[in-house]
């Protein structure tokens, strides 16, 4: 995780960074035993589950079950990415930062320098283009005419790109830009077979595409005048600091409402966004187009427990909605859906009659399954039996993909009495069409599996093994030579306590700190940091610990004990196997007798 810093310097910042007083200047801590205690800042609650452990240096919330280290937090809190997060934590501490000798890692953040200072000189650029020049005029118009506000302009810095084929090219050339770098950019195109270039932006409304941060990292420009065939919208091409399928249009100005309201509005396109916006209605993201990724879900799921769906009435936008379903369930997120009113989006429909009776739009919101049994019932004709196996098919394949029994036979009895028949008879046939649904793709299969916490917690053995390793760095020798990972069950705790042998192992120790960080799955630090917060004293915790681990190993035995047994009972076994599998079991047996001591001193 820690890329291009060197780990001395990470170290040098954590020491400076205080957690306590780090967290403390965000939200207010009252001290509470060892620990501090808050309101928890990434989930709403009425009493305070969020401990601080200045020992540690590391945080957990009981409640929402969020937790880290200092770099954590300012990542999180602020929704940065880790080198931000540590940037920030180095400015205020004063700290220079000491970047890795990387040849490969300095030509990639220069890279990504220049083309954000190019991305910000460029959007200066069309912003005075749009306020002053002859060439932003059909822009100038085009706004009146939809009626933004000239403080959504200020604020959303929307540009004008004039209707010139080298404009670019020529303020390139004068900004001394290389050519091929403001190509890499995605700014201008080379003209193939030629040493020529070309912009690609002509003739637009420009919108500036921000990161999380608010730094411009590409452009979405719209057609200003034009016969059929120009495109309505060109975007900037994929480049080193803009993936389309990462990035949200407003996140960086909606974040906070994001987190305050516990739920985003996602609509279909910028000027939607920048309406709602601007009536007051903040808590609201747009994807670039209509495609709407697992990473935007996963975006989403950072901030958000419940994401309203406000695509435009026709059939592209309802039919985007639909296709968002997957994603959104796989993080785990509460989905709804926001119909407007023929022929309006949401631009046109607060232009028309307001924000308050937009809220009230977004208030309405069905819940996704009731919203597409409509949409299904009003699209097929139930009334003949194709029509209704349609909607039986439909509505099984979207249901079970909740993998919820409630949420199934809920949504069985609804669409029995949409189609007027027996609920028994939808449940049966939903169970049928359950089993004949394709299979998911490998590649969705490891997504979903790096992206899903386990749905059981460790073991009281394994939690508590995880507080006396992490708790006592003296008895991790000990620990190691005496305990197998393969004892523990849980994947998490057991891929921690490998990684904290590895640590002890290659001698990287140096924290606990740093060894959250280190750690790749949130789950883990999650996990880590809860059993580290508790702050009730631990009595001989040698002795303590060789109980654990002789639980677990007896527990592992057990677990081959009877798996001999299972085979023993196999047909087909001759009585020379059966007697080998009778001496493995009593040596098992055997093995389990044997005590565990506890290191001396």
């Amino acid at each position: 995780m820690a890329g291009m810093f060197s780990q001395d310097n990470l170290e040098q910042i954590r020491a400076a960074s205080d957690i306590v007083d780090i967290i403390g200047s965000y939200v207010p801590l009252k001290r509470a035993g060892a620990n501090f205690v808050a309101l928890c800042p990434f989930h709403r609650e009425k009493s305070p589950s969020f401990n601080v452990n200045p020992h540690r240096q590391t945080f957990h919330c009981f409640g929402c079950h969020k937790g880290g280290d200092v770099f954590t937090f300012v990542k999180e809190y602020e929704s940065l990415d880790f080198p931000e997060a540590v940037r920030r934590l180095a400015e205020r501490a004063r700290i220079p930062l000491a970047f890795d000798k990387n040849p490969a890692q300095q030509q990639a953040r220069h890279l990504k320098d220049q083309l954000l200072e190019i991305h910000e000189q460029i959007t200066q650029r069309w912003q005075i283009t749009l306020a002053n020049e002859a060439g932003g005029q059909l822009a100038r118009d085009y706004l009146a005419k939809r009626g933004v506000s000239a403080e959504a302009v200020r604020l959303f810095r929307l540009g004008a790109a004039p209707e010139a084929w080298d404009d670019t090219v020529n303020w390139a050339r004068s900004k001394n830009y290389e050519l091929p770098l403001v190509e890499k950019a995605g700014l201008i195109l080379h003209k193939e077979g030629t040493d020529r270039f070309y912009d690609r932006f002509r003739g637009r409304l420009m919108f500036p595409i921000c990161d999380d941060q608010g730094r411009v990292v590409g452009f979405s420009g719209r057609v200003l005048a034009g016969d059929e065939k120009t495109a309505k919208y060109v975007n900037s091409p994929e480049t080193p600091i803009f993936t389309k399928s990462k990035i949200f249009f407003g996140l960086d100005k909606s974040k906070r409402a994001l987190l305050d309201a516990d739920s985003a509005i996602v609509c279909e396109g910028q000027l939607d966004l920048i309406s709602c916006f601007m009536a007051g209605i903040q808590n609201v993201v747009a994807p670039q187009g209509t495609a709407f990724t697992a990473d935007h879900a996963r975006i989403l799921k950072r901030f958000v427990n419940e994401v309203v769906l406000c695509f435009d009435s026709d059939a592209a936008g309802q039919n985007a909605a639909v296709r968002s379903l997957d994603h959104l369930l796989a993080s785990g997120l509460a989905v709804r859906v926001a119909t407007m009113p023929e022929p309006h989006d949401p631009d046109s429909f607060i232009k028309a009659s307001g924000g308050p009776a937009f809220k009230e739009v977004i208030e309405r919101a069905q819940g996704f399954f009731d919203y597409y049994l409509n949409r299904l019932c009003a699209t097929n004709e139930v009334s003949t039996d194709k029509g209704r196996l349609a909607v039986l098919g439909a509505m099984a394949e979207a249901v079970h993909k909740t993998a919820n029994s409630v949420t199934i036979d809920k949504y069985a009895q609804k669409t029995a009495l949409r189609l007027g028949v027996a609920p028994d008879a939808v449940r049966a046939e939903f169970k049928k069409l359950a089993h004949t649904q394709p299979a998911a793709s490998l590649e969705d299969a490891e997504e979903s599996f790096e992206d899903a916490a386990p749905a059981q917690r460790p073991s009281a053995q394994e939690y508590w093994l995880l507080k006396l390793l992490l708790a006592n760095d003296d008895l991790v020798p000990w620990t190691a030579a005496h305990l197998k990972p393969e004892w523990i069950l849980h994947p998490l705790a057991r891929q921690i306590v490998e990684e904290r042998f590895a640590a002890q192992r290659q001698q990287t120790w140096t924290s606990l700190g740093a060894f959250v960080a280190d750690l790749v799955a949130p789950e883990m630090r999650n996990l880590v940091t809860e059993a580290v917060t508790e702050a009730r004293a631990i009595p001989n915790p040698a002795q303590q610990l060789a109980d654990v681990a002789q639980r677990l190993r007896n527990q592992a035995l057990d677990r081959e004990i009877a798996d001999l047994m299972l085979q023993a009972s196999q047909p087909g076994m001759t009585d020379e196997q059966r007697l080998d599998i009778i001496r493995s079991q009593e040596s098992l047996r055997a093995a389990k007798r044997q005590p565990i001591a506890p290191p001396i001193g």
